[in-house]
């Protein structure tokens, strides 16, 4: 039952997902221009979408378009060293927002479970395949972590932003980075625990509710994300424009 009602939604194949990430990386990679990466960015806020993540997608969204904005004016109007310290900070910054981003969708639509069950279908090594499960599960405990710290010091006036830093960083530190840390540490261990004894090093075969294989929008995804890569191929090329 939990399987069909997963199959309701907009569900993406694991494995499919790993392929959008890479052509994500090499799309960004050879992007020719700032248009070329704000089209990237705003496919991947459209298949934020189609997971429902329609709140984080516009957020981000929103973002990107004023760094774009910002980019535009600095490279037009500011001149010397300056210029070349900002754009080489947000050419990087480029480069690096719409993989985060997508990475970002990947980790909250994504069951260990599922992730699992894709990897041992592909016969994947469990030296790589663990720690990427225990990743899945260990960043969105880390948030909730980071929330329930954040909104137990606003209690006692404690701010996580950079201005409540410098208003007073020995208490900032002692408040919430430290507990963030010793909460972090510990959670890698009790992952670490629960997922072995869940069978995490089983080597017999895994079995999901969810059925695990490539569907038409899986290969439709594929299809977009690689005419995109190539379309950006052929503008560096010369071919096209």
């Amino acid at each position: 039952m939990m399987g069909e009602n997963r199959k309701k939604g907009f569900w993406l194949d694991p494995r499919a997902k790993l392929f959008l990430i890479l052509m994500c990386v090499l799309s960004s990679m050879f992007a020719p221009s700032l248009a070329y990466q704000f089209a990237l960015v705003l496919l991947i806020a459209l298949l934020g979408v189609m997971f429902g993540k329609w709140k984080y997608s516009v957020k981000v969204m929103c973002f990107y378009a004023v760094i774009c904005v910002l980019t535009v004016w600095i490279m037009a109007e500011m001149t010397g060293t300056l210029r070349t310290m900002f754009v080489a900070f947000l050419g990087l910054f480029h480069k690096v927002y719409a993989c985060g981003m997508l990475a970002g969708i990947v980790l909250s639509t994504t069951k260990v479970s599922e992730f699992l069950s894709a990897m041992n279908r592909i016969h994947a090594p469990k030296k790589l395949v663990i720690p990427l499960a225990v990743m899945l599960r260990y960043i969105p405990t880390i948030q909730e972590d980071w929330h329930f710290i954040k909104d137990a010091m606003r209690m006692r006036d404690v701010s996580p932003t950079p201005a409540g830093f410098l208003k007073n960083p020995g208490m900032t530190i002692e408040c919430i980075y430290v507990p963030l840390m010793m909460a972090a540490s510990k959670a890698a261990d009790e992952l670490s625990i629960a997922s072995v004894t869940r069978g995490i090093e089983n080597p017999n075969p895994r079995t999901c509710l969810v059925q695990i294989k490539c569907r038409a929008a899986d290969w439709i995804g594929m299809g977009v994300a690689i005419a995109f890569f190539v379309f950006e191929l052929c503008v560096r090329g010369g071919v096209i424009g």
